[in-house]
């Protein structure tokens, strides 16, 4: 048995790690918007389209974060970070580095992940009733 298989029994604390990480960024991408906080160059109204962006990155972020509903809410994000990334980032340029969309695509697929994973340890979705 090498070291790396006796990590394995950490894997739920790893991937908790990566949901609660991942959470808090995706949060902060909805407040940036929502509340300008913290402080961007979007200036003016959100259009619908971005209020509804802004509102999925808070209101899912937190549910991700605390591991609520995991599975079907990180589908629904992985969905609203691929449409972002073809609709804002793709445009530009076929390179994920010169079009800034490498965020939009990792999260699709951390979320993605999600989605097959489940929330792992320190999640609402995991808690056992008594």
């Amino acid at each position: 048995m090498s070291i790396f298989d006796r990590l394995s029994v950490y894997q739920p604390y790893g991937l908790a790690a990566l949901r609660i990480i991942t959470a808090l960024l995706f949060i902060e991408h909805g407040t940036m918007k929502l509340f300008g906080f913290p402080a961007s160059q979007m200036s003016g109204a959100l259009s619908p389209l971005m209020l509804f962006a802004a509102l999925l990155e808070l209101i899912g972020g937190i549910l991700i974060l605390v591991g609520l509903l995991t599975r079907p809410v990180a589908f629904l994000l992985a969905g609203e970070m691929a449409v972002a990334y073809f609709m804002a980032h793709a445009p530009s340029s076929f390179f994920p580095a010169v079009n800034q969309g490498d965020a939009a695509i990792l999260f699709c697929f951390v979320f993605l992940y999600l989605v097959f994973s489940g929330p792992g340890a320190f999640a609402v979705d995991t808690r056992k009733t008594v």
